[in-house]
């Protein structure tokens, strides 16, 4: 009796277990996102992926690099993998003009206090980055970007980005338009005038390390980079003023389920939580949407921060629309003076 009555018992504590693990095996869900990878993928994980699986019993699977390419490659094969992808503005433009996209529904995602420039109606803003003028530290000092691209009395070599998104409309003030003016649109006349005439004082980048590099080894004496590539470099100035604000976006892509859109919905929720973006802050020097992360940072780190007031106040935010409705024009220009170079 008391043999069976312990066999009855341990059969019993099995099923409770067996019925257990299904109910927990059926409340997780798989969350299938695509990031840049790197350092920010890693943080991602640590700071919002492992929290999120705790806490919602969502599993964040990852797939790097994402973009635009990947997204509409899905979309034409109508296997929706992946529910969204980062990007620049430009490619939140461009996906939203592709129809791969959904807008979002910010009732239901419900965030924490954001920006109201992060909240598009397509995109959710991830990340802000700027991207800004620097120079060595024993090179004159230019206060605005026609000076910058004075070559004459700010003598030296350029280290400029080998990406028009990144360089044209900054050229275009070296020609004489107003950082006001390049916020509506680009005359792009101005600005591949402005590229001839110091075309060979110019050292082209494409890695986002190089521009501090080129100055610290007296390559270059000025650049122009991505803030959080320069800031608090060695022997390194920099300046905020006429800089371009731009945000990363999480999309929504069009055709995933509502299962998996209300899993999305939680993880971008997530990552509108300021301490959340304390913790990402720590790996990447770019700051999240949230008003309330410079309070969780010291001073020290915050005043480096693209959305600290006194560095906001003096950049412009990138056109995402222009970009897009002139993709063709600049394409084609940027591809003739590069053959001419």
């Amino acid at each position: 009796m008391k043999i069976r009555t312990g066999k009855a018992v341990l059969l019993f504590a099995a099923s409770v277990a067996v019925a257990a693990w299904a109910g927990s095996a059926q409340a997780e869900g798989e969350l299938h996102v695509m990031n840049s990878g790197g350092e920010y993928g890693d943080a991602l994980d640590k700071c919002v992926n492992e929290p999120l699986l705790a806490d919602e019993g969502i599993k964040v699977i990852t797939e790097s690099p994402g973009g635009f390419a990947k997204l509409q490659a899905q979309a034409k094969s109508g296997v929706i993998t992946n529910t969204t992808t980062d990007g620049s503005t430009g490619d939140l433009y461009r996906m939203i003009a592709a129809d791969l996209i959904e807008p979002i529904d910010w009732t239901k995602l419900d965030p924490e206090p954001m920006f109201d420039e992060a909240r598009n109606e397509h995109g959710f803003g991830a990340q802000y980055y700027s991207t800004i003028m620097a120079w060595r530290s024993d090179a004159k000092a230019p206060k605005d970007f026609a000076e910058f691209f004075d070559t004459e009395n700010f003598p030296g070599r350029r280290a400029l980005p080998d990406y028009p998104e990144f360089v044209l409309a900054f050229a275009a003030m070296g020609g004489g338009m107003t950082a006001d003016e390049v916020a509506e649109g680009i005359d792009l006349d101005k600005a591949f005038e402005t590229l001839e005439r110091i075309k060979g004082d110019t050292i082209w980048w494409q890695s986002g390390a190089q521009p501090a590099q080129l100055l610290k080894d007296n390559e270059a004496q000025y650049a122009i980079a991505w803030s959080g590539r320069v800031i608090d470099q060695e022997g390194v100035e920099h300046s905020f003023n006429d800089g371009m604000l731009d945000i990363s976006w999480w999309v929504v892509a069009k055709g995933i389920t509502d299962e998996e859109r209300d899993m999305l919905y939680k993880w971008m929720a997530a990552q509108s939580n300021a301490e959340k973006q304390a913790c990402l802050v720590e790996a990447i020097p770019y700051p999240g949407p949230s008003p309330d992360l410079a309070s969780l940072v010291s001073e020290d780190v915050a005043k480096n921060f693209p959305t600290y007031p006194a560095n906001k106040d003096v950049q412009w935010l990138i056109n995402g629309q222009w970009w897009h409705d002139n993709a063709a024009e600049v394409e084609r220009r940027w591809n003739d003076f590069k053959l001419n170079q």
